[in-house]
């Protein structure tokens, strides 16, 4: 199948306006899938030849997810019964519809090499050029995707043994910390605290991260808890153009707020963007992630988390300092060379000398 070039990408607008097939060639032609068939096609002339057309198989597998077609067998099921669609997908007439085990073989090749990661960066890179990219601000959240496999029974633990009560001798708490210090030491790096993220490399973080199907939980817009078995995907996105700039795939154990550092990272590292905001929900209000952001030059939008915190003296519900009778001070400017933030007295506190 000849595979025809755009010398330009497209706006979400145009998209909508175009027919199904029209999409199809638009959106692939944008991604070089020269590329993606030198990973899944022999590397070698000898042995038994190829019977699979691995492109159209590649452009199949992309148009499962434009029309929504919710699982592979779906998806051999309508090549088999649609002939337009089959030739729409780059098949032949001659062409046997490849089976689930081959598109298994297919999908798992290209999730063992990173040539996915690597073409959606450069699409990015290409909108950037293009100027379909010139955020300032990005948004970072996270969704869950569900699994197909079946949950594992809970394993039940062994009953742990009371612990003495009272206050630990010196020498017993010594002890104590020094073991707990060799425990998170020795913990994978996404069962670590969000600061041991800091200092790791980006290359570290993303090949770290656990993405075996785990059961996750999240609060829906009714404050009620929702679980679901599977996984999560963590996007950073740019606020104007919607573009996904950053992605990445966990287990749907996996606090949001772990995610949030390697996105950063990359964002940073791979796209080179004259960004100023990074927004999030309360989900990322933990004090490494401001760290992150503040190493980058930016600034945090964070929701504000209320943990098992008391009330702060000297400020009110708004973060803002107050007088001595507890007027608050009112915010006026943001001093870059010092990185403080300005605040103005407030009337009721002109004639109070402590204020």
């Amino acid at each position: 199948m000849t595979i025809i070039r755009q010398p330009s990408l497209f706006g979400i607008q145009e998209l909508f306006d175009m027919e199904p097939t029209q999409k199809y060639e638009a959106i692939i032609s944008a991604v070089d899938l020269d590329s993606m068939y030198h990973q899944v096609a022999k590397k070698s002339r000898l042995g038994a030849p190829e019977e699979l057309n691995y492109a159209a198989m590649i452009i199949s597998t992309f148009v499962r997810y434009i029309e929504r077609i919710p699982t592979m067998k779906d998806l051999i099921k309508r090549l088999h019964d649609d002939l337009a669609f089959k030739l729409n997908c780059g098949f032949l007439v001659s062409d046997h519809v490849p089976s689930e085990s081959s598109y298994s073989r297919l999908i798992t090749k290209l999730e063992e090499s990173d040539i996915l990661e690597k073409e959606q960066e450069k699409v990015v890179l290409q909108a950037i050029a293009e100027g379909f990219i010139t955020d300032d601000t990005v948004a970072i959240d996270a969704t869950h995707f569900e699994a197909r496999d079946q949950a594992q029974p809970k394993e039940e633990k062994p009953k742990s043994e009371p612990q003495k009560r009272g206050r630990k001798s010196k020498d017993e708490r010594d002890g104590w910390l020094k073991e707990q210090a060799e425990t998170e030491a020795n913990l994978p790096l996404y069962d670590r605290k969000i600061v041991a993220q800091l200092d790791v490399p980006l290359a570290e973080l993303r090949a770290e991260v656990p993405q075996d199907p785990k059961w996750g939980v999240k609060k829906n817009s009714e404050g009620q808890n929702v679980f679901w078995f599977g996984y999560k995907g963590h996007l950073a996105v740019g606020t104007s153009s919607q573009y996904i700039l950053q992605a990445l795939f966990s287990s749907g154990s996996l606090n949001d707020g772990k995610a949030a550092i390697p996105l950063l990272k990359g964002i940073q590292e791979r796209l080179h963007l004259p960004l100023r905001y990074q927004t999030m929900d309360a989900g990322y209000d933990y004090e490494p992630i401001y760290e992150q952001v503040h190493r980058m030059g930016q600034q945090s939008v964070i929701a504000y988390n209320k943990r098992n915190e008391g009330e702060i003296i000297g400020y009110d519900k708004h973060f803002a300092p107050t007088c001595f009778r507890e007027h608050s001070y009112r915010y006026d400017s943001f001093d870059p060379k010092y990185e403080t933030l300005k605040y103005t007295r407030p009337k009721e506190c002109k004639r109070l000398s402590l204020s």
